[in-house]
């Protein structure tokens, strides 16, 4: 890199998502310019709800934009309500309310992913972002990376970021080619208005149904406008693996057949729901080479039984601008730490939340109720804990990972 570079190196990212504008502020409060690269015309995120925990919710402090989410965001008060697929028992309950901002630092909250992105954006400086720009290809020039677009538009950086989620172009050119499993499972997407939804919906708690072969999640988001569904079930024939493709809420219905009444009604209170297959991925062995490095789904795509996706991004994007304004004059090397820091945790939590359907999907029977007899046994707050409790700060100041989960 050229002396003149050293100062304020090139940096592109692609994708406008949660993680790629993440990564655009916490590099803009380091001090370090970047590009945003997004293919839409226009932002918007699509899905429904997610779940900001105390790690993301830290985070999105530090940027100073927490307040303005807690304008539409909710506070949860329950979380990890385990509840029974024939009548609703309850299993198990976390008080949230209690617990959480004591041990974490912060508290937990539900939010539409549309105001988590627009938050975020807001602390991304004007006249970064450029729309409408879908990469078509990458490669490496004399150790320099060469974006292509698909108008022909041809631009070079010194540091490339691919934050272009699960369909990455970045991880194709860099990455060792790893096709995709076919999980079995598809998830169901949905918003119930809040006038529509039963009063147990609208509460402020984030409630898991478990079942047979499946399990649905709802909690309230959009200050309470919308209580957002998303269920697991077997995909079938279905293999497309898309936000934007659609079901109705007959086929949403067909799945939760016999399912406790209530829960049936709130289901057929839901707007248009998305349908689509999960594909399961191995762990990259490897995310960067040279300057260039993956981040967010690009990297670590994971199914959302820990609902730690958005949170896992932000991680990175909070590690990468620091490993970044650290060594500015060798990018290289602030690319390979960034990976060694992130790389143990973000697998861990994809082996882990890959693993979890078995145990929400058990036929009823001896483990089922094995299983239902363990859930008053264990604290999921606490035994989360290496979760919840991670300072992206700390971890870059030790120079090593000290917590990968048990």
């Amino acid at each position: 890199m050229s002396g003149s570079n050293i100062g304020s190196p090139r940096i592109a990212i692609i994708g406008g998502g949660i993680g790629g504008l993440a990564t655009a502020a916490f590099l803009h409060q380091a001090g370090l310019r970047s590009t945003v690269y997004e293919q839409a015309p226009v932002l918007a995120e699509v899905g429904a709800g997610l779940v900001v925990a105390p790690n993301a919710a830290r985070l999105l402090r530090r940027l100073g934009v927490l307040e303005a989410l807690l304008r539409r965001a909710v506070r949860l008060d329950v979380g990890w309500e385990f509840r029974r697929w024939q009548d609703g028992t309850v299993l198990s309950a976390e008080d949230l309310a209690a617990a959480c901002e004591r041990l974490y630092g912060e508290h937990t909250y539900a939010a539409h992913r549309a105001d988590l992105l627009e938050v975020i954006r807001s602390a991304v400086p004007p006249g970064t972002i450029r729309l409408g720009r879908r990469c078509a290809a990458l490669a490496l020039r004399e150790g320099r990376p060469e974006l292509r677009f698909a108008d022909g538009e041809v631009v070079r950086a010194d540091v490339v970021i691919g934050a272009d989620g699960v369909h990455s172009v970045v991880r194709g050119a860099i990455a060792e080619p790893r096709a995709a499993t076919y999980s079995g499972l598809c998830a169901f997407r949905a918003l119930v208005p809040g006038d529509r939804a039963p009063s147990f919906a609208r509460r402020p708690a984030q409630s898991l149904w478990i079942g047979p072969g499946r399990h649905l999640v709802h909690y309230p988001v959009s200050a309470g406008e919308f209580v957002n569904l998303v269920a697991f079930a077997p995909a079938g024939d279905d293999s497309v693996e898309s936000w934007t493709a659609r079901a109705t809420v007959e086929e949403f219905l067909r799945e939760f057949d016999g399912w406790d009444p209530r829960l049936v009604d709130l289901i057929r209170a839901a707007e248009t729901p998305g349908r689509w297959a999960l594909l399961d991925r191995a762990p990259l062995r490897r995310w960067s080479e040279g300057p260039v490095t993956l981040l967010g789904d690009a990297a670590h795509p994971m199914f959302p039984f820990f609902a730690q996706g958005s949170a896992q991004a932000i991680e990175d994007a909070a590690v990468l601008a620091r490993c970044l304004a650290e060594d500015v004059a060798d990018p290289v090397r602030a690319l390979e730490r960034y990976e060694a820091l992130r790389l143990p945790r973000t697998t861990r939590l994809q082996e882990l939340s890959h693993g979890r359907s078995h145990v929400n999907h058990l036929p009823d029977g001896p483990d089922q109720r094995a299983r239902d007899r363990s859930f008053t046994e264990l604290d999921p707050l606490i035994a989360n804990g290496w979760i919840y409790e991670y300072d992206p700060d700390r971890v870059v100041s030790a120079g090593g990972p000290k917590e990968i989960g048990p």
